[in-house]
């Protein structure tokens, strides 16, 4: 655990806007954010490929200056390409998905401990 550290975002509206940072964010872009309910924090991405396309990804976020600020979540996106498949492609499908499936309840046990107040 590292102790408790800030960073520094760049903002079109606001200028800079300090704010904590937590152990689990993986930086902030060099570029300034469009709008201060732009910055949000955002940990290691998991992408999940099938046949050299991304199927899936997921990440830890956080936006705490949102209209509605968002609590660490983790935000996940599907990809589904239409494909016609054979019993073999439709196996190594099916084990990409259950290996992703794996990583989420993996990532959803983490982001509850982190939600009561632990260490990511």
């Amino acid at each position: 655990m590292t102790g408790p550290r800030t960073v520094t975002v760049h903002t079109i509206d606001h200028g800079p806007v300090t704010l904590p940072e937590p152990a689990w964010c993986t930086g902030h872009a060099e570029a300034p954010a469009e709008y201060r309910s732009d910055v949000h924090h955002a940990g290691p991405e998991i992408v999940r490929g099938y046949n050299g396309r991304a199927v899936l990804s997921a990440e830890l976020v956080e936006f705490p200056f949102g209209q509605q600020p968002i609590k660490p979540s983790v935000h996940v996106e599907l990809y589904v390409p239409a494909a016609t498949l054979d019993p073999p492609e439709l196996e190594a499908l099916a084990a990409v998905l259950t290996e992703a499936a794996v990583e989420l309840r993996q990532l959803a046990l983490r982001l509850a401990v982190l939600r009561a107040g632990g260490d990511w």
